[in-house]
């Protein structure tokens, strides 16, 4: 594929404010004979800084307009693709002012996916394996216009002691704020 070319085709859906890809998307952008010559393809335009690897499988489109704020909600939900992802723990907590330390460049996400920690480009992303069901989730669960759905206080809370994590930090008295 011609550098050019993949400018262009990447320019169009940015103009619809699609900038990360995982692998598979763009192996369907720009179909090429043969995974070699894809994966070549690939190199090249991470070389020429066209694309920029956040982790393993996922591209961001260097050039992009729409990159900024939830570029790093954008990349973990396209690791996590098929599952169920929110911000929770430190991350929501923090937003909602109930912790005071703020998290710069890490975004702590449940998912009903693998847990893990990855580091990219763009800050590190942190998920943690919820077993709850998705139907005992979603009425605690904020849209916020965002990319990942946001967790209640509540529920930001009942995470973050759930899988063990410091509670020293968390105002008691701004967690039973309405």
């Amino acid at each position: 594929m011609h550098q050019s070319t993949a400018i262009q085709r990447l320019a169009v859906l940015d103009q619809q404010g699609r900038y990360v890809f995982t692998s598979r998307d763009l192996g369907k952008l720009f179909p090429e004979d043969g995974e070699r010559a894809f994966q070549a393809s690939l190199q090249r335009l991470v070389k020429h800084g066209v694309l920029t690897r956040a982790t393993k499988g996922i591209y961001v489109f260097t050039l992009s307009r729409h990159k900024g704020l939830h570029t790093l909600e954008l990349i973990a939900k396209a690791m996590r693709r098929g599952e169920y992802n929110y911000v929770s723990l430190e991350s929501a907590l923090s937003e909602y002012g109930v912790i005071s330390q703020i998290p710069i460049d890490r975004l702590t996400v449940m998912s009903t996916g693998r847990k893990g920690e990855y580091k990219t480009p763009f800050g590190v992303i942190e998920f943690t394996h919820t077993k709850r069901p998705v139907r005992d989730l979603l009425e605690h669960l904020h849209q916020v216009g965002r990319p990942l759905r946001l967790a209640s206080k509540q529920v930001a809370y009942r995470d973050l002691k759930r899988v063990g994590r410091n509670t020293h930090l968390v105002d008691e008295e701004a967690l039973n704020e309405d």
